[in-house]
């Protein structure tokens, strides 16, 4: 399942994003997973908790993928 995440200004820190679309309860939950090799960023495990994200950045954490997008003002 593909969604749109829309934030305010980028970057974004993984971690952050993942707390924010709702993908983990808490950014310790979401530092674990990261650390875990459980995320991937543009397909690729990322295990830098707070890799900078910006516009167009897919993230994807057990079957949910998540792209990012910046609001428009």
């Amino acid at each position: 399942m593909t969604e749109t995440i829309t934030i305010r200004s980028e970057p974004i820190e993984l971690t952050q994003l993942l707390k924010f679309a709702g993908v983990a309860e808490s950014g310790g939950q979401a530092k674990v997973a990261v650390h875990n090799g459980e995320v991937r960023v543009n397909g690729v495990v990322e295990t830098q908790a707070r890799r900078k994200l910006f516009a167009g950045a897919q993230v994807q954490f057990g079957e949910r993928t998540l792209v990012v997008k910046v609001a428009s003002a």
